[in-house]
């Protein structure tokens, strides 16, 4: 049996984290940004299907596509971002589980009989490798600021056209700046949110 992690570890990752809202001006590099996959990938989906697809934005370019598409209160702190990940899901996802889950030579047939529930798994499983993702940049040093507040079809049409992907949620990276935080709101009780039976 492993140890557990050290309370500076799970500060870092749980307790002491925040999502930010301000950033330093200091670059996520290519690097970091694999760094961070290497390690979400390695977190569990249904038939080890990882139907997560991330669109990394990081130059001025790319920036200007998202930006019409963001909400009015996520714009400034989305374009003063290092790095912002669109975390999509593959509604095809299915077609790669002959690579991913070689065990089960019909996993493929698990799915793909249903466009509705195909696209149920896909979005819980990349919801999934969204935490994943945020977890590992916390990690790895970088601050996290996951957000909903975007047109998601637009979204959807710039940076997904082929229709095969559709986004789930957009997740700023970098180095934040505290003085962007707010109060950290509070959290439910146990007793409020959990049951033991």
């Amino acid at each position: 049996m492993s140890a557990p992690l050290s309370a500076d570890v799970l500060d870092r990752i749980f307790r002491t984290a925040r999502t930010h809202n301000a950033w330093a001006d200091k670059p996520v590099t290519t690097e970091q940004l694999h760094e961070i996959y290497e390690l979400m990938k390695m977190g569990p989906t249904s038939a080890n299907a990882s139907p997560a697809r991330i669109v990394f934005v990081t130059t001025p370019a790319a920036k200007k596509r998202l930006s019409p598409f963001l909400s009015e209160g996520n714009r400034a702190k989305t374009l003063s971002a290092p790095a912002t990940a669109i975390i999509g899901h593959d509604l095809e996802f299915y077609e790669r589980l002959p690579e991913l889950f070689p065990h089960s030579p019909d996993a493929k047939k698990w799915f793909n009989w249903s466009p509705e529930f195909a696209e149920q798994t896909a979005f819980r499983n990349s919801s999934l490798q969204g935490a994943y993702l945020i977890l590992a940049a916390r990690a790895l040093g970088l601050d996290t600021g996951p957000m909903s507040g975007f047109d998601a079809d637009g979204v959807n049409k710039e940076f997904f056209p082929d229709g095969k992907v559709k986004v789930n949620f957009l997740c700023n990276l970098g180095y934040g700046d505290p003085a962007g935080l707010f109060e950290r709101s509070p959290r439910l009780d146990f007793d409020v949110a959990c049951r033991i039976l």
